[in-house]
């Protein structure tokens, strides 16, 4: 169908029309790599990002899956943006999303006063996105029902929704609709990917980066000042290394290596230093690596071990 003068259509550009910010594709890996890094400050594989823009060539929805902190969702938006030319919608699943939410529903009161019509039907954003042509991220999807998980497949599948209410059929007149998936296999309250679902996506699987390249994270993620010696974010990442490995509740990924050395610049930059000392990483680390009160002994044992200091 046309998309001309069409009040849906309307709709969606005047509501979501204005948070819709365009850059120049990039659709080289090559070339991505390279704006990933500067523009978005995020060091990407460019194995990775082939597969991904091949994926995308052939209509495939993509699954990014590994633990959290790995930079799934963070990754997932610049290379749907970088893809389209456009910033995509970000879908946080639960389970009780439904096509509603999703899709499309009509305004009870309107719905109640002009009918089930194209009046008092509201626009959601996997229709806008389609419309608009640009991604989705659809952020852990096995916290989704079977059911959503489905229907969403079946839209990528043929780059079509279907609103039976208003007997219509919304095409993607593009290829910057595309969509990518976050899964962590690891999170309890999740169901099952069927193998159904796993055929029909490309799956990328997401690790803790090398010592080297989550050194160079920090760096390319840290504040400038106060400064933050190497030895300093070496000595970290000894702590971070050492309590992945324990039973912890929650294993600290790349993300809480960057926030752990950002919030003790800011601690030293309140103190008035312009260097960053052991006093300052150690207050950092209470507050973002344990995320329980369980979990807070542990992580001040390994400190105390990795720096050879004793905390009171």
């Amino acid at each position: 169908m046309s998309f001309e003068k069409d009040l849906i259509v309307e709709k969606v550009e005047e509501i979501y029309g204005s948070i819709i910010r365009k850059r120049k594709p990039v659709r080289d890996p090559a070339v991505a790599v390279k704006v990933l890094e500067k523009e978005y400050r995020l060091i990407v594989n460019e194995r990775l990002v082939t597969v991904v823009f091949a994926a995308f060539m052939n209509g495939r929805p993509v699954l990014f899956e590994g633990p959290p902190g790995t930079g799934k969702t963070e990754i997932g938006e610049a290379l749907l943006e970088l893809w389209a030319g456009k910033n995509p919608f970000v879908l946080p699943c639960s389970e009780n999303y439904d096509e509603y939410k999703v899709i499309g529903d009509f305004h009870p009161l309107m719905a109640m006063k002009k009918g089930f019509n194209e009046e008092s039907f509201i626009p959601r954003p996997l229709l806008a996105a389609l419309i608009l042509d640009t991604g989705v991220l659809v952020d852990e999807i096995r916290r989704s029902s079977e059911e959503f998980q489905n229907m969403l497949l079946d839209i990528i599948d043929k780059r079509r929704i279907i609103v039976p209410e208003l007997k219509k059929v919304f095409r993607a007149k593009g290829s910057g609709f595309q969509v990518i998936l976050t899964s962590n296999p690891e999170d309890i309250a999740q169901n099952e990917l069927s193998d159904a679902f796993l055929r029909r996506t490309t799956r990328v699987k997401f690790d803790y980066p090398p010592r080297e390249i989550e050194m160079k994270i920090i760096r390319l993620r840290s504040n400038s000042t106060p400064h933050i010696s190497s030895n300093m974010i070496d000595l970290m990442l000894d702590v971070i290394n050492k309590l992945r490995k324990l039973g912890l509740s929650h294993k600290p990924g790349t993300a809480e290596a960057v926030a752990w050395s950002n919030m003790a610049q800011s601690i030293a930059k309140l103190k008035g230093n312009n260097v960053v000392t052991i006093e300052d990483i150690i207050e950092a680390a209470e507050s973002i690596l344990a995320k329980r009160s369980e979990d807070e002994d542990t992580v001040l044992s390994v400190i105390e071990e990795v720096f050879g200091v004793e905390i009171s």
